[in-house]
């Protein structure tokens, strides 16, 4: 079994989506004990926006229970534009597996997010210039990697290249700017090393060990087609204010917080069931809802914080009342407090939408799914196509419509 920790859950879901391309079965743990079924266990450990003290104290708790449960490797994932605590868990983890050197390569080119001459650029611009320079959180003030990592008194951090070597002890960054790049570094072999980085470079690691995995994708339990999907959208990236511009042309009800609580005002009972309740209605005409923060983009951690639990509230309000069949979570804090307010303890990934998309299988007396994709990641094109025509009337399907739907040849 390989064990994986990363500090968010959309993190956790993107690695576990690359073990099922790869063959391998995948499971996240938010809380309690791994199956001991799955050849991948993705440990959440909620920690991005924690203090670095807590964040240290998970990675730790998480080591102790990957080993426990006989993790063969631990992979330490991190945000591939190094938002949270990077060094400090990467440091922590080395003490929980008593080693005193750690490769980090967070660079993910497939999405033009690339780390060359000790720089990160998005795009080809230098990452500060980027909608990441603008996170609420963890402002990405420059593009110089030493700069985006957290001062730590953990030890070295040093910038290598792929053909450089390793020195004895110290967190390397490790530069990469193609796929050839994260070849290199994972073809290495190198011993006795935490491992570390986006999902990309786990991706070349399991290609590199491909004498020992599988490499044939598994085949998962087919899903029936969504008859009632609720969106929860926490973020307030370009991605995601495309996607809901391309949701109103198609007169998808979109609901949003009310505009008070971008000024700290309370989300009383009254306001959230109001909301709710609108949302509720809007499922008799159309299969697909959208809730939004709506509010403008807070400056304030704290502040973006709360709204993201309040939208969380909501949509606990929503599917209390409204039995959905697909659930889809956009950022990683939104369907972590999602996740969390629904005491969901384990998921298992049933299917790797798109790269960084994964559709999980909540437990559930239901058959609900949950979809799950980071913030600044645009949804696949099978999400979005699903949209009703501009034109629609957005009419319950019929019974006769659902029969020859469920009847028609696959």
């Amino acid at each position: 079994m390989i064990g994986v920790i990363a500090d968010d859950l959309s993190g956790a879901a993107e690695i576990g989506a690359v073990g099922l391309r790869h063959g391998l079965s995948a499971e996240i743990i938010v809380g309690g004990q791994p199956s001991g079924k799955a050849d991948i266990v993705c440990v959440d450990t909620d920690s991005r926006s924690r203090t670095s003290e807590e964040a240290a104290e998970r990675v730790i708790a998480a080591a102790q229970l990957l080993k426990d449960a006989g993790a063969a490797w631990i992979y330490k994932k991190v945000d591939s534009v190094l938002r949270g605590h990077v060094v400090v868990e990467i440091d922590a983890l080395m003490t929980a597996l008593e080693l005193n050197r750690a490769l980090l390569v967070p660079a993910n080119p497939s999405r033009a997010r690339i780390v060359r001459n000790g720089r990160y650029y998005v795009e080809g611009r230098p990452i500060q210039e980027t909608e990441f320079g603008h996170d609420p959180e963890h402002p990405r003030g420059s593009s110089k990697i030493l700069e985006l990592l957290e001062p730590t008194t953990a030890g070295p951090v040093k910038m290598i290249r792929p053909r450089d070597s390793l020195r004895s002890a110290g967190i390397f960054v490790g530069e990469a700017a193609k796929a050839a790049d994260l070849q290199s570094w994972a073809e290495r072999r190198i011993q006795r090393t935490v491992l570390a980085g986006a999902a990309e470079f786990f991706a070349a690691l399991l290609q590199a060990k491909g004498n020992s995995l599988a490499v044939i994708p598994r085949e998962v339990e087919a899903v029936r087609p969504e008859r009632r999907e609720l969106f929860v959208c926490g973020s307030a990236s370009k991605a995601s204010r495309n996607f809901l511009r391309e949701a109103r042309i198609c007169k998808t009800p979109i609901f949003s917080l009310p505009s008070e609580l971008a000024w700290g005002a309370e989300f009383t009972e009254i306001a959230k069931d109001a909301v709710a309740r609108r949302a509720i209605t809007a499922f008799e005409q159309s299969s697909r809802v959208i809730l939004n923060v709506g509010l403008p983009s807070m400056r304030s951690p704290e502040a973006a914080r709360r709204l993201t639990a309040h939208l969380a509230q909501l949509a606990e309000a929503v599917l209390s009342e409204v039995e959905v069949s697909h659930i889809f979570a956009e950022g990683g804090a939104t369907g972590a407090a999602l996740v969390q307010r629904s005491g969901w303890n384990r998921l298992t990934v049933l299917r790797e939408l798109a790269p960084g998309i994964a559709r999980l299988a909540i437990p559930s007396e239901h058959s609900t799914v949950l979809t799950i994709k980071p913030g600044s990641y645009d949804w696949s094109m099978e999400v979005r196509t699903k949209f009703p025509s501009p034109n629609s009337k957005l009419q319950v399907p019929s019974l006769e419509r659902e029969m020859a739907e469920e009847f028609a040849p696959k």
